[in-house]
């Protein structure tokens, strides 16, 4: 028997874990016990692998090229520092529902993407998972309006396109600040509010740093199931299509579960006396026609013609 170690990397955990469980459960099942997973935590593989010197997220893809670790997920938008077409999945306002985001992700145009990963980095994409949905922004202000973005120092990834976005409405972009970071850095005055998710905002307490939650919606905030190229490479085909699948399938689940989960986290939210704000859907138009000449400055930056694939989907 085999054991494929999946590290996860991101905060919140359970999040994650849910998704490399069943992976695990699906593999194990197709494999006949062939192969196993063992899932752990950042400080999980310190501890038993690496003789308890501290790796961090930012490890991870080194770890997977050395082949000390064979499976994670991360973020596309740093997986975007590698092939920057997992960029164009934040331009803003791109998908129109779940139901679109699915048939993108999971269609030719999400394979183009992931393939085109295994090219220029380490590890081959399996499949697209959720960090949250939607993206929602916490912050020390209600943002009911365009104008209200105007000076505010708002956290962002390190995808240019996320700065981009909130440049356009006359933000002060931040993008040196960690997701899991944001609660320190507005206590310090760095940021005054910054892109998260809704699964994030009780789990890291930052409805409880920021106060209020502001619902823009803007932009889905995603991850991809990855493994290490080299490792996948000596698999048999039919071991190969046996972690796609798997990678599929808890995909789509973790998807679910996370558009699920939405009413609770809000009522929690409201229960715990965090404000969460919507934009009134004129002021909705108004943030898409601020950020529209986005579309003509990335048409050609990015390969296949995905983001007019993705419109059109």
């Amino acid at each position: 028997m085999k054991t494929i170690r999946w590290v996860i990397a991101h905060e919140p955990i359970d999040l994650f874990l849910r998704a490399a469980e069943r992976f695990r459960s699906q593999v194990v099942e197709q494999t006949d016990g062939e192969l196993d997973i063992e899932i752990l935590s950042l400080t999980e593989y310190s501890e038993k692998y690496n003789n308890g010197e501290k790796v961090t997220k930012h490890d991870l893809l080194r770890l997977m090229e050395e082949g000390v670790v064979e499976a994670s997920q991360m973020y596309t938008t740093w997986l975007g520092d590698w092939n920057k077409d997992m960029w164009a999945l934040d331009m803003p306002f791109l998908f129109r529902d779940h139901d679109h985001a699915a048939r993108v992700l999971e269609g030719e145009i999400g394979e183009c993407i992931l393939d085109g990963l295994k090219e220029t980095s380490p590890v081959k994409g399996l499949a697209f998972t959720y960090s949250g949905g939607y993206r929602v922004i916490p912050a020390a202000q209600e943002l009911d309006t365009v104008e209200a973005f105007r000076g505010m120092k708002i956290r962002t990834s390190r995808s240019p396109v996320a700065a981009d976005t909130f440049k356009a409405v006359g933000a002060e972009v931040v993008n040196t600040v960690e997701l899991e970071e944001m609660n320190e850095a507005h206590v310090d005055g760095v940021i005054e509010g910054g892109e998260s998710t809704f699964v994030r905002i009780i789990p890291l307490k930052q409805g409880e740093t920021f106060g209020t939650v502001n619902d823009t919606a803007h932009s889905l905030f995603l991850t991809s199931i990855i493994v290490g190229k080299e490792f996948y490479s000596k698999l048999d085909e039919r071991t190969q299509q046996v972690l796609k699948d798997a990678a599929l399938d808890a995909a789509r689940t973790e998807r679910r579960e996370s558009v699920e989960m939405l009413p609770g986290i809000e009522a929690d939210c409201k229960s715990q006396g965090i404000k969460i704000i919507k934009m009134a859907e004129k002021e909705t138009v108004k943030f898409k026609e601020a950020t529209a000449h986005l579309y003509d400055k990335y048409m050609n930056v990015f390969s296949n013609n995905i983001i007019e694939r993705i419109q059109q989907a």
